[in-house]
C-alpha cells in the first residue's frame, strides 16, 4: 500500500508493507509538486506521479500495489493583496531621492537650473545648477564648466544624464557636487530653484532629507514646510539627491483608500478599514471569532482579492459560489517601495501597506473524486487490483505520524507549515485530535520579500527566504551573514564580486539589487516572524485548552518550512517562555518533518486493521 499525502505545494507518498503479525514495514517514499489546488481532482496527476517515484525507490512495481491511501484534503486556497496605506505624490516635474552608484563631487550646492547649451549666456556671479543631457561627452561637458567659471559664473553643481559624474569631477577646477544616471534627464525643469546635494561614500545627506533644510534653501513657510515634509522623508539614507522647486512646490502626501474588510462570526459581525493597519485587523478578527466568512469592499482592490479568490475556489471545486466561505484571515503590516510620481529616474519611497492572505474552504471536500481518478490512472499503469480510499482526515493522521519521532508523548501538538497554510492539531492523552487551519505561510512570506525588496521576482525572493546570504569581499573570501569568512582557493565568478550573494550547495548566486547584506536578512527574518511566528502562537492558542499554552507539553514542526535554516529556532523562542518543548520532527526517526501524513495513513490504517483481526477471533 500507499499513504499520500496532497498538500498545499507538495505531494508526499509513503510505499509499506503490512506483515503477518500486523507490524508495519515501510520500504520508501517520494516528494513531487502537487498539482493544480489542493483537494480538486488535478491532484491526481501529482499522486500518480508520487506513488510511482515511491514504489521505484521501494524495488517494487506498480502492479504488486492494493491500496492507495488518501488524506482528507478539503480545498485550500490563499490569495494576497497589498494594499498601500499612503502614497508620496510629486506633480509636474519635481525630481526626489535620486541616488546613483557612482555620483562625484562633494557637498552642497543651490542655484537656477540652467541647460549646458546655454552656459554662455549666464551672466557672472549668478548661482546656477548645469544641467547636461544624455549623450553629452564628459571632456566636453568639463570643459564647458570650466569655461562658465573661469567668467565668473557661480557653478554649484551639475546634473547628468550619462553616467559620467567620476570622470566629470576629476576635470573640474572647483569641487562641486555632481550626480548622474538621471533616466528622464529631459524631464527635469531648466529655470526652476533647485539643491543637488552629494557626501562621502558611506555617509548619508543631511540637508536635503531633514524639512527644515529645505525650508532654509527653499525660504519656505510653516505652511510650505509641512506639505514638503514628504520629500525629506523619502530621501532619508541617500548618498546623494537632488530637489526641484516647481513654480507650485506641488507635493502632497495623502491617504488612499485601502478598502474595508467586513467580517462574519459564528454569533458576531464586524467592519474595518484596511488602513487601520494590522494590529487592528487581527483585533477585529479575534473578536468576532470563530470566522465564518469575509466581505471584501467592492470597487477596492482588497476586495477584488475577496473576490478572485473566492471565485477562484468555486471553478476549481466545481461547487456554488454561495458554498466558498473565508474561514482566515492574516493581516500584516508591512513597507512596499512605491514610485513617486515626478520623479525622472524611477525614484522610490517606503509607504506603509498592509498584506492580506485569506483561506477559502468548500462547503464538502471532493476527495473521493479525486481517489477514483488516481484509481483509474494507476489501473491504466498496470496495477489491475489497486484500489484507492481517503483513509482519515489531515490532522489526526500528522499527528500519528509526528508521534514516531523519538523523544514525544501525549499530549501533542503538531504544527505544519507548508506553503499555502498553516496547520496545528493537538492529540490528548485520551487519543482526542483537535485541529485548526490558518491563512498564510511559506508563499507568503516570499511574496512579502519580494514586495519589501522591490524585486519583482518571485523566484528569486524564494531563494532570499530559502538560503543563508554572504557578501563577496574579494575574489578569494566571502563574508557570511554571522559575521565569520568563508575563504576559497580559486576566484569567485566575477559577478559576485562586491555583491550579496546567497549560498546554497550549488554555489554562490548574486542578488542583482543594491540592498546592503543587512537590510536583506532583516527584511527576510522579519517576513517570517510576521507569518510564521504570528501564525504558530495562533494556533497554539487555538488548540491549547483554555488558549492557555501552558498546558502544551510537546510541539513538534512538520511540512517544508520546518526545514528552514531560522523558522525553526524562531518558533522556538516564542514559546520557550512558556516551557513547551518545540523542534522540527523527526518521522519515524528517518524521515525528518517530511511524510508524516503519508506515514500516519499507513499507521491508521494498520491499526484499524488489527482491531478487524481482533474482533474476528473474538467473534
Amino acid at each position: 500500500m500507499v499513504g499520500v499525502d496532497i498538500g498545499n505545494s507538495t505531494t508526499e507518498g509513503s510505499v509499506a508493507r503490512i506483515d503477518e503479525t500486523g507490524s508495519v514495514v515501510y520500504l520508501g517514499g517520494a516528494l513531487t509538486r502537487t498539482s493544480g489546488i489542493k483537494g480538486t481532482v488535478r491532484n491526481a496527476e501529482g499522486v500518480v506521479k508520487a506513488v510511482t517515484r515511491a514504489v521505484q525507490n521501494a524495488g517494487i512495481t506498480v502492479g504488486e500495489l492494493d491500496l492507495i491511501l488518501l488524506n482528507e484534503a478539503t480545498p485550500v486556497i490563499s490569495g494576497l493583496a497589498m494594499e498601500t496605506i499612503t502614497e508620496t505624490i510629486i506633480t509636474e516635474s519635481t525630481m526626489i531621492g535620486h541616488d546613483p552608484r557612482t555620483p562625484g563631487g562633494r557637498g552642497l550646492g543651490v542655484g537656477v537650473i540652467v541647460d549646458i547649451g546655454s552656459l554662455d549666456e549666464v551672466n557672472p556671479g549668478d548661482p546656477v545648477i548645469v544641467l547636461v543631457p544624455g549623450g553629452a561627452d564628459f571632456e566636453w561637458t568639463a570643459t564647458t564648466i570650466n569655461n562658465a567659471v573661469e567668467r565668473g559664473v557661480d557653478v554649484n553643481g551639475a546634473i547628468l544624464g550619462n553616467d559620467d559624474a567620476v570622470l566629470v569631477a576629476n576635470r573640474l577646477v572647483i569641487k562641486i557636487p555632481i550626480i548622474d544616471e538621471v533616466s528622464r534627464v529631459d524631464a527635469v525643469p531648466v529655470g526652476m530653484l533647485a539643491a543637488v546635494e552629494v557626501v562621502a561614500p558611506g555617509q548619508s545627506i543631511r540637508t536635503l532629507s531633514n524639512a527644515y533644510g529645505l525650508a532654509t534653501i527653499f525660504e519656505l513657510d510653516p505652511d510650505q514646510t509641512r506639505v514638503v515634509s514628504p520629500v525629506a522623508r523619502a530621501l532619508t539614507g541617500n548618498r546623494s539627491a537632488v530637489v526641484v522647486r516647481t513654480p507650485s512646490g506641488d507635493v502632497e502626501d495623502r491617504t488612499i483608500p485601502a478598502g474595508s474588510l467586513e467580517f462574519i462570526g459564528a454569533s458576531k459581525r464586524g467592519l474595518i478599514d484596511v488602513s487601520r493597519g494590522a494590529a487592528e485587523i487581527m483585533a477585529e478578527v479575534e473578536r468576532v471569532s470563530p470566522l465564518q466568512d469575509v466581505l471584501g469592499e467592492s470597487g477596492t482592490n482588497t476586495g477584488g482579492m475577496i473576490a478572485n479568490v473566492r471565485q477562484s475556489m468555486a471553478d476549481l471545486s466545481k461547487h456554488a459560489l454561495a458554498d466558498v466561505r473565508i474561514k482566515d484571515l492574516l493581516a500584516i503590516d508591512t513597507l512596499v517601495p512605491q514610485e513617486v510620481r515626478g520623479g525622472v529616474a524611477g525614484e522610490v519611497a517606503l509607504e506603509n501597506a498592509v498584506a492580506l492572505a485569506a483561506m477559502v474552504r468548500t462547503k464538502e471536500s471532493g476527495m473521493q473524486a479525486v481517489a477514483d481518478a488516481v484509481a483509474t490512472a494507476l489501473r491504466d499503469a498496470g496495477a489491475t487490483r489497486i484500489s484507492a480510499v481517503v483513509g482519515g482526515v489531515e490532522a489526526e493522521m500528522a499527528v500519528l505520524g509526528a508521534l514516531t519521532t523519538p523523544g514525544t508523548e501525549k499530549p501533542l501538538v503538531v504544527l505544519d507549515m507548508g506553503g499555502g497554510s498553516t496547520d496545528a492539531a493537538v492529540i490528548e492523552r485520551s487519543g482526542d485530535v483537535q485541529a485548526v487551519h490558518l491563512a498564510g505561510a511559506g508563499d507568503l512570506v516570499t511574496k512579502l520579500i519580494d514586495a519589501e525588496l522591490g524585486l519583482d521576482n518571485l523566484e528569486l525572493a524564494e531563494d532570499i527566504k530559502r538560503l543563508p546570504l554572504g557578501k563577496a569581499e574579494s575574489f578569494f573570501h566571502v563574508r557570511l551573514e554571522n559575521g565569520t569568512v568563508q575563504f576559497f582557493d580559486k576566484p569567485l565568478p566575477p559577478n559576485a564580486f562586491a555583491r550579496v550573494v546567497t549560498l546554497s550547495e550549488m554555489g554562490m548566486s548574486p542578488i542583482p539589487t543594491r540592498h546592503s547584506l543587512d537590510r536583506i536578512r532583516t527584511v527576510r527574518r522579519t517576513a517570517k516572524e510576521r507569518v510564521f511566528v504570528v501564525n504558530a502562537l495562533r494556533a497554539l492558542r487555538a488548540v491549547a485548552p483554555h488558549g492557555d499554552l501552558r498546558q502544551i507539553g510537546f510541539v513538534v514542526l512538520l511540512g517544508g518550512c520546518a526545514l528552514d535554516f531560522e523558522i525553526p529556532e524562531l518558533i522556538a523562542d516564542a514559546v520557550a517562555p512558556y516551557g513547551i518543548v518545540c523542534g522540527t520532527g523527526n518521522v519515524r526517526g528517518t524521515e525528518g518533518p517530511r511524510n508524516a501524513v503519508a506515514s500516519g495513513l499507513v499507521a491508521s490504517y494498520a491499526a484499524r486493521s488489527r482491531e478487524r483481526d481482533r474482533a474476528q477471533v473474538d467473534a
